[in-house]
């Protein structure tokens, strides 16, 4: 009987439960779960072709479907005769759900960087963004909840700890006293003075609060990674998208943390083409790569998704939404390519992967030497830039 496979698409959130789902699963139950992702309609097409071509693969394992496609999609992912069953997101991370004792012992960590969860759902209403129909509302873990996941990951080897979520700077909202996210940072710090690589998944920058500011200013274990959920770089599309924060405010705040800690990296999600944009808006758009020198960034061209509000604008033809991606992302390849150069000559401690790279402090992704260990710091002073790879 073959092992059970998960196949995962999409966010870092489902990058963690996956691995939820994975510690649940008997080692010789024969099944493929596909985690699925919704974002976009291009999101939606692969996790159609990740369904087939697992089906090909494993014509005899039962396939269930997870995540936000089987939310949004459920009657059309549910149609495809490929599929066995769907699990809803709400249930994916009941043990039950995978007919698994709640009791089970985790299995051993597949990866050196370990995702944690702590917050799920979202209460935004991004006129671009059908999650919240797959998620739900904002729901956090515990301060408690959290560091019992902590402990659990680095008893089972993980090197690096990654705290992430639908909307994670909206973590502890609905808690008692609503405690701000850089509070769980710094109880994490505090209770895991051994922990040396903790890092911060995509965050909306308009709620950063005070603590969490000065952390990543100065504390040395918080990785100097900081990634912006942005969306755009000009003012009127931010308020068409119904996003809470301005062009001014992203300057702002990453001109403050750098001025304190000069070797932070940012990164950023960016839609290109969205309704309404001209190319006015798209030139502040692939302007703010260079103002804030975004060395990670994504860049997804507009996709309109059924049932929101965006979906009802006037829509850019498809070619030009496409062509100002591209330009996007040469602005971005541009950027990262400068700032790679800088990081020449210059020491880096590079957590080790398993296929020979490892990731810097930074997130840049650095060439290691031949049988270094998984999961190990190694220190690596890369001297050339080999196709976006530090060498």
């Amino acid at each position: 009987m073959s092992a059970p496979e998960i196949i995962t698409l999409g966010c870092r959130l489902n990058l963690s439960e996956s691995e939820s789902i994975r510690a649940m699963l008997a080692p010789d139950e024969d099944v493929v779960i596909v985690n699925s992702c919704a974002v976009t309609v291009e999101a939606v097409r692969q996790t159609r072709q990740a369904i087939r071509k697992a089906r090909r693969a494993r014509p005899d394992a039962r396939l269930l479907v997870t995540g936000c496609a089987a939310e949004v999609e459920r009657e059309q992912i549910a149609a495809m005769p490929e599929v066995d069953g769907l699990v809803a997101n709400v249930t994916k991370l009941d043990p039950r759900s995978w007919n698994v004792a709640p009791t089970a012992k985790p299995a051993a960590s597949l990866h050196t960087r370990a995702f944690i969860a702590v917050q799920n759902g979202c209460d935004h209403a991004c006129t671009f963004c059908i999650i919240p129909q797959g998620r739900g509302p904002s729901r956090s873990l515990t301060i408690a909840q959290v560091l019992s996941e902590v402990e659990t990951h680095l008893a089972r080897g993980a090197a690096e700890i990654v705290l992430t979520g639908v909307d994670v700077t909206s973590w502890g909202y609905d808690l008692p006293g609503a405690p701000p996210l850089g509070a769980l940072v710094q109880a994490v710090l505090d209770r895991f003075p051994t922990l040396w690589r903790l890092r911060m998944s995509s965050l909306d920058g308009i709620e950063i609060d005070p603590l969490l500011f000065d952390l990543f200013a100065g504390e040395a274990r918080l990785m100097p990674h900081l990634h912006l959920s942005l969306q755009h770089g000009h003012d009127l599309i931010l308020k068409r998208m119904k996003r809470r924060h301005s062009r001014a405010d992203a300057i702002k705040l990453v001109s403050s943390l750098k001025a304190r800690r000069p070797d932070l990296a940012v990164g950023a999600d960016l839609i290109a083409g969205f309704p309404t944009e001209t190319a006015e808006h798209h030139a502040a758009n692939c302007a703010i790569i260079g103002e804030l020198e975004i060395v990670h960034a994504h860049i997804f061209p507009y996709s309109p998704r059924e049932g929101t509000t965006a979906a009802r604008m006037p829509q850019l033809d498809r070619a030009l939404v496409k062509e100002r991606a591209a330009q996007l992302r040469a602005e971005a390849a541009r950027v990262r390519g400068a700032w790679l150069e800088t990081q020449l000559g210059q020491p880096l401690a590079v957590l080790a992967e398993a296929d020979g790279t490892g990731h810097a402090p930074n997130f840049a992704r650095v060439a290691l030497p031949d049988n270094t260990a998984r999961g190990s710091v190694v220190s690596i002073t890369p001297r050339i830039v080999d196709k976006g790879l530090l060498r």
